[in-house]
């Protein structure tokens, strides 16, 4: 029995909570997957996954066998993909993690493009917006936006910079007013993005001025598609980055707030593990990205006043 396979089962058994759904992935019939997985089980002599007629489940040596298994395979895959690198030609599947917002607005409307250049290559988006564990979640590159990585097996690779700024739909500002001094915000609906860093203040600078102000929303979420269609409504005034804002800025659905105020930058980061070989999937799917920040002068426009 290919070990190989036998693994490639076993991860997608655990990921998908299935063996129906894990062969469907793999293009393995039902009896076959029962046989690969019985196969792995009796080579290395321990019980793997329990089954039922209602679920199936890791059992605790499953589970330690996971992640060696994820290891395992993820060297092999780096290996064939430092040999297919040489014919720029990259295959299987690239596991993207972003914030929704980024994901649906950049990576989204490039995708097609993408798999112009490389038809072989299948594309995973997995939207969440604190970082998850690269390795533990088998991701291959993420889009992240702080400066360092706590981890040094994770390497990075800047893409650009973003201001943040506020903004509120013309309709909510009509009715509430434009605030003209970031100290006038408390008497308006503000709409936080709870994980931003110190979400209930707002540290605003206008040459040598600074201001810092307390501040509590009326809204609160950890998506920043959440805050925009409130705004959108006119529900209140958000705080986000130009990369959300700017096409709703330029279309006039929502109006910058106490733009000749800054707030601090959000730099544009694409992370990725740090392996003796940079696999061709990723290699294609950084130089891309670069590529279309450069094309399309994101950073200026994001870092420019609306």
């Amino acid at each position: 029995m290919d070990r190989f396979t036998e693994l490639s089962l076993f991860i997608q058994v655990a990921e998908r909570g299935g063996l129906g759904k894990a062969a469907e992935a793999l293009g393995l019939s039902n009896p076959a997957a029962s046989r690969t997985l019985a196969s792995l089980e009796n080579r290395v002599k321990v019980r793997l996954v329990e089954r039922n007629t209602r679920r199936l489940y890791l059992t605790r040596e499953g589970q330690e066998f996971l992640e060696r298994a994820r290891h395992i395979l993820s060297e092999l895959e780096d290996a064939e993909s430092a040999l297919q690198s040489a014919t720029l030609n990259p295959s299987g599947i690239l596991r993207v993690s972003a914030s929704l917002s980024f994901a649906m607005q950049i990576i989204a409307p490039r995708l097609p493009r993408f798999q112009q250049l490389y038809p072989q290559l299948r594309v995973h988006i997995e939207t969440a917006n604190r970082y998850l564990d690269m390795i533990d979640n088998g991701i291959d590159v993420a889009i992240r936006t702080r400066e360092l990585e706590p981890d040094s097996t994770i390497t990075i690779r800047r893409l650009g910079t973003t201001r943040r700024f506020l903004a509120a739909s013309p309709a909510y500002l009509a009715n509430r007013g434009v605030p003209q001094h970031p100290n006038e915000l408390s008497r308006h609906a503000l709409l936080l993005y709870v994980y931003a860093k110190n979400p209930n203040e707002l540290s605003f600078t206008r040459g040598a001025q600074r201001e810092s102000v307390a501040v509590h929303g009326l809204l609160e979420s950890n998506d920043g598609q959440v805050l925009r269609a409130a705004a959108l409504n006119g529900h209140g005034i958000l705080v986000q980055p130009s990369y959300i804002l700017y096409d709703d800025v330029v279309a006039g659905r929502l109006v910058p707030v106490l733009d000749e105020w800054e707030l601090p930058q959000l730099t544009i980061n694409i992370a990725y593990p740090n392996r003796k070989h940079l696999s061709a999937k990723v290699r294609a799917f950084i130089n891309f990205m670069v590529d279309e920040f450069a094309a399309h002068e994101y950073e200026r426009k994001w870092t420019g006043r609306m």
